[in-house]
């Protein structure tokens, strides 16, 4: 980019180190504000309509409190709204913006070689493929002769048991109230909608079925939680009829500790 024609700053937000809000997500949000529904507020700002839910998903998970509130429907789901919370990061982020390209005009002819620069920023930018990332805080951690038990808090109702390595603890300098991210590959994850059924897999999150999106051979299923967070499964056709997994269906999503993938929050 030529600096003298001026440089347009994008204002990305983090949350503990990971990527929460840019402005495509703030341009979602603001439309679900206007149009109260996922479905036009995704054709609004040219997302397709299992992108803006997958990016609902995210904020929601990563976020002390919901961001977007929903109520199950047909098709295309119900209802959608922001939460007071969610006006507010809207305001605060766009406040931000303005303030952030003021701060990037003042310093860009500051900065030599600024497209070598970009380019290494561009490096440095890390994604993981899995498809279930809970941000939380470590509650308890439990000592064995090899493996550490740990118990990591979502919120209020729900908890993330994980088993790691003594070593892979004290690598990471594991303490009770660090916040850490919980990684876990949405084919891991086994659903069922016997509710009461006792199974030897140490996490199980209950909900609702928010959302079903159908491939050749396997189903994406979503489930959301009271909290408005979500967890999804990868199942076959198979497994989906026979559990009759329909959208506003009760189910359990279920996975084994030794599963989730601890990232340390810096």
């Amino acid at each position: 980019m030529d600096r003298k024609s001026g440089l347009k700053g994008k204002l990305l937000l983090e949350k503990d180190g990971v990527s929460y809000l840019g402005g495509k997500r703030i341009e979602l949000l603001e439309a679900i504000d206007r149009h109260g529904s996922i479905s036009s507020a995704a054709k609004a700002v040219g997302m397709s309509y299992k992108g803006a839910w997958d990016a609902i998903d995210a904020m929601n998970n990563q976020s002390d409190q919901p961001l977007v509130l929903r109520s199950i429907g047909g098709k295309h789901g119900g209802g959608t709204e922001l939460t007071e919370h969610g006006r507010n990061i809207v305001r605060f982020f766009r406040e931000g913006e303005g303030q952030y390209q003021r701060v990037m005009d003042a310093l860009v002819d500051g900065v030599e070689n600024f497209d070598a620069f970009q380019q290494l920023l561009k490096r440095f930018s890390m994604r993981t493929s899995a498809r279930n990332q809970f941000a939380g805080r470590i509650a308890r951690l439990t000592r064995g002769a090899v493996n550490v038990d740990v118990r990591i808090k979502l919120d209020e109702k729900h908890e993330i048991a994980a088993v790691v390595t003594s070593e892979s603890a004290d690598f990471l300098g594991l303490e009770v109230g660090m916040e850490v991210y919980a990684l876990v590959k949405a084919p891991s994850v086994i659903l069922t909608t016997d509710l009461e059924a006792r199974f030897s897999a140490e996490n199980r999150l209950c909900g609702t079925v928010s959302r079903i999106h159908l491939g050749e051979v396997n189903a994406e299923v979503m489930l959301v939680l009271e909290s408005e967070k979500t967890v999804t499964a990868i199942v076959t056709h198979e497994t989906l009829n026979r559990l009759a997994l329909v959208e506003g269906a009760s189910a359990c999503a279920m996975f084994s500790a030794s599963s989730v993938i601890l990232a340390l929050v810096q």
